[in-house]
């Protein structure tokens, strides 16, 4: 549990720092795609006549093992990060060394320009605590995004299906419902692919407002479909299909996006900060879902995912206002976009309150 609480948010922070700017949200997607690809695998060795059953779980249980093994003989092979030693230990030159490691021989110059302006920056920031981020008006905008964009993740009910997906597909009439939960993963896995290509090209905003409605619009039709099954019984395919594209939809934005888009609305000096919060809300969120589903299920019945259609609906409205576009930009730029986003507030604020002084000298 140590090793994924600090992989979930060391990964995609790592990921975010040594990928260039025009692949970063591809490459960030890359960290989802190992998560669904892990879940896949797991629910295929888990079947009963593989290793899912009494006499060979314990060997199922070592694998975890021997896949952790894996990664520490693989992390000796990973850089540093140009950006922490340039940044935060000022190590110009094996900055310079681990970044041609990692581009080759081509012009750095741009990038070591823009880290150079990162570390102006920090050096007058410093090192950001968990509690500054919450008390300073300068990181709020940027924190509630951070936040809100991991609360949707999880509140979406993506995680309802994962969890009880099995007793769902029972609920539906499949008859093999464990296959069809590995179909799901096939899906996921799939998508997630596909999402790789797609972040580049659509932009992280806009594909998490299409996943989000997407989601919403799957919930509504799978909610649908279970309240209807009892009257008709093709209505089960109804919502087997709102389960796969519910799926599908949160592959699209709603499941990488969040994962690597804190690293990218934060600076070198909040980041770390920052993203411990976000993981930290993450798996709050994960943990209460998989607590409170089962007996909000079998309180809400047929409608639970109403509720999720309603947060759903929700969490658009707040993207579409509040979430940026970052495809393409530095950090620095979209540090500028909440330092603009600020100052039009307090400009706003402040006309506010004169227009009201104004008036209250005119009723005097």
């Amino acid at each position: 549990m140590l090793c994924a609480g600090l992989s979930s948010g060391l990964v995609p922070m790592y990921v975010s720092e040594v990928s260039p700017t025009a692949l970063r949200g591809a490459l960030g997607t890359l960290h989802q795609l190992a998560i669904v690809t892990g879940i896949l695998i797991s629910q295929v060795l888990g079947l009963d006549f593989l290793l899912g059953n009494d006499e060979m779980w314990p060997l199922l249980l070592a694998l975890s093992g021997a896949a952790a093994l894996l990664q520490f003989f693989l992390l000796l092979l990973c850089p540093e990060s140009p950006r922490y030693l340039y940044i935060k230990l000022g190590k110009v030159e094996e900055a310079k060394k681990s970044l041609k490691r990692l581009r080759g021989n081509c012009d750095l110059m741009k990038e070591i320009a823009e880290m150079e302006k990162e570390k102006q920056e920090a050096a007058s920031e410093k090192k950001v605590s968990i509690r500054q981020l919450f008390t300073s008006s300068k990181y709020r905008q940027a924190v509630i995004v951070a936040l809100m964009v991991q609360i949707s993740q999880q509140f979406s009910g993506i995680n309802a299906i994962f969890y009880y997906s099995t007793n769902i597909f029972e609920r539906a009439g499949v008859d093999q419902p464990v296959y069809a939960t590995i179909g799901v993963g096939v899906v996921n896995t799939v998508f997630t692919v596909i999402s790789v290509f797609l972040v580049e090209k659509a932009g992280r905003r806009s594909l998490f407002l299409s996943g989000l409605m997407g989601m919403l619009a799957s919930a509504a039709a799978m909610t649908v479909g279970l309240v209807l099954l009892s009257q008709f019984a093709w209505m089960s395919y109804v919502s087997m299909v709102a389960i796969f594209l519910f799926v599908i939809f949160f592959e699209v934005g709603p499941g990488p996006i969040p994962w690597f888009i804190v690293a990218e609305l934060f600076s070198q000096g909040p980041r770390p900060a920052a993203i411990a919060i976000a993981g930290f809300c993450n798996w709050t969120c994960n943990f209460i879902v998989g607590m409170c589903f089962q007996y909000i299920a079998d309180l809400c019945g047929p409608y639970v995912f109403a509720i999720f259609a309603a947060l759903l609906l929700a969490f658009f409205l707040f993207a579409y206002f509040k979430v940026p576009e970052t495809k393409g930009k530095s950090f620095e730029e979209i540090s500028a976009v909440f330092r603009r986003k600020k100052r039009s507030a307090t400009k706003g604020a402040k006309a506010m309150t004169e227009l009201e002084d104004l008036r209250g000298s005119e009723e005097a």
